[in-house]
């Protein structure tokens, strides 16, 4: 059984406007209505980047992929821009003495590991300030 990107993408989505009270588009900017802010800045953008898989042993039908997702973080500051990309690291990588704060949970898997795989920075294009940020989730199939 092979894990499934737009289960584990849209299952972060989820967890991202969770984390930040701000609307996150699917590899575009967040639609007009999409809850709870539509388009309006600051707003994040998710990006499957693909995926590595580790197959399973013969005759086991459970694999395991590592899933890199690109968040980019909008803002008309970069004050504004590193403040929503805090969060958005906090709900990926936030735990407590239970396991992670923020559950991600996919339809067609188990994310069983979080890693901040690469961490950009701030940068602007007109006046619109973006943080990137890329996160690998390791994910296992289920039954």
């Amino acid at each position: 059984m092979t894990i499934n990107g737009r289960h584990v993408a849209l299952a972060a989505q989820a967890m991202i406007t969770s984390a930040t009270g701000r609307a996150c588009g699917y590899g575009s900017v967040p639609a007009p209505n999409a809850q709870p802010t539509g388009a309006n800045l600051p707003y994040s953008v998710l990006y499957e980047l693909g995926q590595d898989s580790n197959g399973p042993a013969f005759g086991d039908m459970h694999g395991d992929a590592r899933v890199l997702l690109q968040v980019t973080s909008a803002a008309a500051s970069a004050e504004l821009a590193s403040a929503l990309a805090d969060r958005v690291r906090a709900g990926f990588l936030g735990r407590t003495a239970s396991g992670w704060a923020l559950p991600i949970t996919p339809a067609s898997g188990v994310v069983i590991d979080r890693d901040l795989d690469q961490d950009d920075g701030t940068s602007v294009a007109g006046s619109v300030y973006s943080y990137v940020q890329r996160f690998a989730l390791t994910v296992t199939t289920v039954d």
